[in-house]
């Protein structure tokens, strides 16, 4: 996850200040692999019907629990759920209710949306600060591969975070969560600050 300053955003804008949730590098290995499994799910299932259906197809329950496994916290969930019929029941509980909320050509866009997503030979370009936070806990992003600390050394005035796994953090939906990062994102702004 990139929180910082950049001058250049992915559309060749000029930006001051940027957050997301990636590595500096093309999606690829199993966040790839889990992304066209979340994908086939929803256009290989007959109901989508090429996107024109009457009602969400059946394959939008079967995303929603991806994103739910790849997005959260596997110590806190097994912590939470410590056993077969608790998994199960929050399992089924939160795939039900967040699949009711969901739209699948919505969440099929939103997962396409990276395909051609790979910031690595531009790196170099970005000359403004740039603090780059992870978190320990991510399976979409897992730090354990090393790419951000990697993809931070092209970036002249990068420096790159892994935030350790906690009780409060969420995998990479942690992200979303700017208590946790927030002081490090203040601590940016400070020194960025003009004269």
């Amino acid at each position: 996850m990139g929180i910082g300053t950049a001058q250049e955003g992915h559309d060749g804008q000029e930006v001051s200040a940027a957050a997301q949730a990636s590595l500096p590098v093309e999606i690829a290995g199993r966040n790839r692999m889990w992304r066209r499994l979340a994908m086939d799910a929803i256009t290989g299932d007959p109901g989508w019907n090429g996107g024109e259906y009457k009602t969400q197809p059946a394959g939008l329950r079967t995303v929603e629990s991806l994103l739910l496994l790849m997005s959260n916290n596997p110590v806190e969930r097994q912590k939470d759920l410590p056993t077969r019929a608790a998994a199960d029941d929050w399992l089924e509980q939160e795939s039900a209710k967040r699949a009711a909320a969901a739209d699948a050509n919505d969440v099929l866009y939103a997962l396409d949306a990276s395909h051609d997503y790979d910031p690595a030979p531009k790196l170099g370009n970005i000359t403004a600060p740039l603090l780059a936070i992870n978190f320990a806990d991510d399976l979409i992003n897992p730090p354990e591969l090393g790419l951000l600390e990697a993809g931070i050394k092209s970036v002249p005035h990068g420096r790159a975070l892994v935030i350790p796994r906690s009780d409060k953090t969420r995998g990479h939906g942690t992200h979303t969560m700017a208590a946790i990062w927030k002081d490090h994102l203040v601590e940016l702004l400070k020194q960025t600050e003009p004269g």
